[in-house]
């Protein structure tokens, strides 16, 4: 049974900078695939017929991806020429969804161990009209907070309450299955599904939620980026290179110096006595002799001298 999966990827990725200047997000790479290919993935293959991105900015770039044919699946997209919010990016790219089921709506960011199948199955076997997928955290004030009786049904939400308001500690973990009625019901414009369609949904009793268990990064900062990374490499989430001890190397890279924890993208240089710790070095870069560098991520082909030494930044290209 294949479906429509919608993948929210409007932002800019501002907090990536100077990363993702002038290029799309969703097609940074995660090791030896797309941001977007890896959210994607989270859905079994068999299910996903179609995946629409719903994105505003670096669209050419994502265009000229969805017509080669890097992904198993039909890749479209629905251009928002401004800033439509959670609601408005759905209500925008309903035309695009062709199927006749439900729809996946996964946040263009996440990268979790959630069974999507499990979650299909709990929205059928509920009736509900939404169903989220919920995550346990200790601080939920940041995120969208959800009540869920014995049932499996989420009787309240609540997106990003006070702090010390909070009713749970399970989150709203961007995957959610939403039924063609709801779809079909939103306005268009500007809007949020978590402010203004979720909470009335869960009054009404038709929202089911189920927690899973595992691993949930939202790869939108410098430090989850990299967790994400880290996140895919412990769960053996790549199709090339190998891994030692830790650390991913992709294919034709040079490795003379020490690499713990880091992801080393295709046909980059680590030369001798450089040092790296939790880093991403992406396709082409070359770091210098003697470098020592922490938590960083480097982008593709940029050329770090020898000796530098650096801790939590974020080098783009060299031009």
């Amino acid at each position: 049974m294949g479906m429509d999966v919608l993948v929210l990827a409007g932002g800019l990725g501002t907090r990536l900078r100077p990363l993702t200047e002038g290029r799309a997000k969703p097609l940074l790479p995660i090791l030896d695939k797309t941001l977007l290919e890896r959210v994607v993935e989270s859905v079994p293959e068999d299910l996903v017929d179609r995946v629409v991105v719903a994105a505003g900015y670096g669209v050419e770039e994502i265009i000229e991806f969805s017509e080669s044919d890097a992904a198993p699946y039909e890749v479209l997209l629905s251009i928002e020429d401004e800033p439509l919010g959670t609601g408005g990016a759905v209500a925008h790219a309903i035309p695009k969804l062709h199927g006749e089921g439900p729809v996946i709506i996964l946040n263009g960011d996440l990268i979790s161990s959630v069974d999507v199948k499990a979650l299909l199955q709990h929205h059928f076997s509920t009736g509900a009209s939404a169903t989220l997928s919920l995550w346990e955290v200790d601080d939920p004030s940041r995120f969208g907070v959800c009540e869920l009786d014995q049932a499996g049904m989420i009787r309240r939400f609540q997106e990003k309450p006070e702090r010390g308001t909070e009713f749970s500690n399970l989150i709203n973990a961007g995957c959610s299955i939403i039924s063609r009625d709801v779809l079909e019901s939103l306005p268009s414009g500007k809007f949020s599904m978590e402010r203004e369609v979720f909470p009335s949904i869960a009054e009404s009793g038709m929202m089911a939620g189920l927690p899973f268990k595992g691993y949930f990064v939202d790869a939108g900062t410098p430090d989850s980026f990299i967790e994400a990374s880290m996140v895919c490499i412990d769960n053996n989430r790549f199709t090339t290179g190998k891994t030692v001890d830790g650390t991913w190397i992709g294919t034709d890279s040079v490795i003379e110096g020490s690499v713990e924890s880091c992801s080393i993208g295709r046909n980059a240089v680590v030369s001798k006595h450089a040092s790296l710790r939790n880093c991403v070095i992406l396709e082409g870069a070359k770091i210098g002799e003697g470098a020592n560098l922490q938590n960083c991520i480097i982008g593709e082909g940029a050329m770090i001298p020898p000796n530098t030494v650096m801790v939590g930044e974020i080098i783009a290209k060299s031009e």
